[in-house]
This record gives structure tokens, C-alpha cells and sequence, in this order.
């Protein structure tokens, strides 16, 4: 898990300050969770912040209720720490509590208009991950059900947000590309810190990239240059070669001796450096005579070994 992705359930666990809030997030992690049955309810997460959090709020909305807790270690080491409710009378009282039947629906009875934000933090919480933006804009919920993905998705939809959907073997993910929406849908969630930390990193990207297009277009510029030069000193060289240097007007002969001299400079510069200086295109414009000169030069050759 990325710091960003931390940071981000950190700020979530801070915005739950009442008790609407706690039942509201509680109540969205457990119904994205991946078991409800008529006996069980099975929770499961690698989420440090998911361990201190889920066993806080059951106590407080449901304190007679016991809670089972498995730990797991991984190979990367980390540690899957699995959460069991069990007993029909526990599991019943929380499910008529929160109004979960079989087939798993968002109930907005359990959502005040003031917690349907921190409803989505514990939903996240429990089946969501965001990919650290530095590296790639993605926010992602993996919903259990088809029922529950179609309702988180309006639910998304009614908060000005647009998911997109996608299949998988054991779930629906409902993930989001766009950065702008991301940051809003972190702000309503409660985890205002970490839009600012997103749109700081949405910045320093477009500078760079930015500063990116201007190196590669300064390399563009400088490679014409470097190809216009060479072909203008091969013209100059030809009219030394076939004794037609000398039979070039003085402003001609100034501006070849000069490219000769600076065959590294735009033609800008090198009209900067003229007796008398010219624009850009006065200098093109004598470079297109001493091609042509040039041109009349390689003919003649050619008839010539002909």
C-alpha cells in the first residue's frame, strides 16, 4: 500500500467524529464486505488503519456484540487480518440494524445527507485502493454484488462524480481516472488533506511535463538548425570548389564567411552579426540565392564529367 493510499484511509479514520458518522461508516463497511450470510459476517483487510478503526466503531454502535479476529502473515510481509461475526442472534441484530437483507442494497435510511460521504469513506475502507498519483491517476472500489456496484455508481453519479465499470472474475470495480474527480470525491469523503496533496502533485506533473515539451521542442530547433548549417556551408564549399565565391555580391560573401565561421548559430543570430543587420528573412532569403548559385554550379559539373 502506497504512503498516499495510507494517508488517504488516515484522513477518512479523523472524519468520523459522531455518532452519525460512526454508524454511517461502519454501516458501509459492512455491507461492501466479503461475506454477509444469515450466520456469519466476514470481514477482510491488510489496511492498518482498517484494524483500528472497525473494531472502534463496533464497539460503540453495537458493544454486545463480539468480534473474532484472525492474523495472517503475508510473504511480502504484511499481514491479512480477517474479522468474524458469528452467532445467528449477533449477526441478525446488525443486519436489522442497517436493514441488510440477502440480496445486499444500499439502504438510504441509514444515510443522513451528512453522512453519505463518510458512508463512502467506509466503503473504501473496506473495498477500496487508490494508486499513488505520482505514478497514475486511479481510485477504485471493488463492489461484491452487481446490486451494490449499479447503486454505489449512483450514488457517485449524485455526488458529480463518473465512474467507470469493469468486470472482474470475483467483483465489479467502480474506478475513476480523472484527477479532478478524484480530488473531489477524496474532499467528500472527508480526506480534504490529501486533495491538496493530489493537486500539488497534479501541478508539479504539469510542470514537468511542460518543461519536458520545451526541452524536446529546443531540441527540435536545434537539430534544424544544425541540419540548415550544414547544408548551407556544403553550398558555400561548392562555390569555392568551382571558383564562383569570388563572383558572389558583397552581401553574399559577407553572410557565407560568417556561416563558415558559426555554423552552429540560427540565422537570427547571424543576422545580428552582419555590417549592416537584417531580419530573419532577409537572411533566408540570401541563403536561397547561394543555393541557387550553388545549384547552377553542380549542373555545370555534371554536364561537364558527362
Amino acid at each position: 500500500m502506497s504512503a498516499f493510499s495510507h494517508n488517504v484511509r488516515e484522513c477518512i479514520r479523523s472524519a468520523v467524529t459522531d455518532h452519525d458518522r460512526r454508524f454511517a461508516c461502519l454501516y458501509g463497511m459492512l455491507l461492501f464486505g466479503k461475506a454477509v450470510h444469515r450466520d456469519e459476517i466476514c470481514l477482510k483487510s491488510e489496511s492498518e488503519v482498517f484494524s483500528t478503526l472497525f473494531p472502534e466503531l463496533m464497539h460503540a454502535v453495537f458493544p454486545d456484540v463480539p468480534l473474532r479476529t484472525e492474523s495472517r502473515p503475508r510473504r511480502d510481509g504484511g499481514c491479512l487480518r480477517i474479522y468474524r461475526i458469528t452467532g445467528g442472534s449477533y449477526v441478525t441484530s446488525i443486519r436489522r440494524a442497517f436493514h441488510i437483507h440477502e440480496e445486499r442494497h444500499i439502504d438510504m435510511r441509514n444515510l443522513p445527507t451528512n453522512s453519505i460521504g463518510i458512508f463512502l469513506g467506509g466503503v473504501f475502507l473496506t473495498c477500496g485502493s487508490i494508486t499513488d498519483p505520482a505514478k497514475e491517476y486511479h481510485l477504485e472500489f471493488n463492489a461484491p454484488t452487481e446490486a451494490l456496484c449499479r447503486e454505489l455508481c449512483d450514488i457517485l453519479l449524485s455526488v458529480g462524480v463518473h465512474p467507470n465499470v469493469m468486470q472482474r472474475r470475483y467483483a465489479y470495480a467502480v474506478y475513476l481516472k480523472m484527477s479532478e474527480e478524484i480530488g473531489d470525491l477524496l474532499t467528500f469523503m472527508g480526506a480534504q488533506r490529501c486533495t491538496l496533496a493530489l493537486i500539488d502533485i497534479q501541478i508539479d506533473k504539469e510542470v514537468s511535463n511542460r518543461v519536458n515539451r520545451m526541452n524536446n521542442c529546443d531540441m527540435a530547433n536545434i537539430d534544424k538548425v544544425i541540419s540548415a548549417s550544414e547544408r548551407q556551408c556544403r553550398d558555400i564549399r561548392e562555390l569555392m570548389r568551382c571558383g564562383r565565391f569570388d563572383t558572389l555580391s558583397p552581401e553574399l560573401r559577407e553572410l557565407a564567411e560568417l556561416r563558415l565561421e558559426n555554423p552552429h548559430l540560427s540565422l537570427q543570430e547571424l543576422a545580428e552579426l552582419l555590417e549592416k543587420p537584417i531580419g530573419r528573412s532577409g537572411v533566408n532569403h540570401r541563403f536561397r540565392r547561394i543555393a541557387e548559385a550553388a545549384a547552377a554550379c553542380r549542373k555545370e559539373g555534371d554536364h561537364a564529367s558527362s
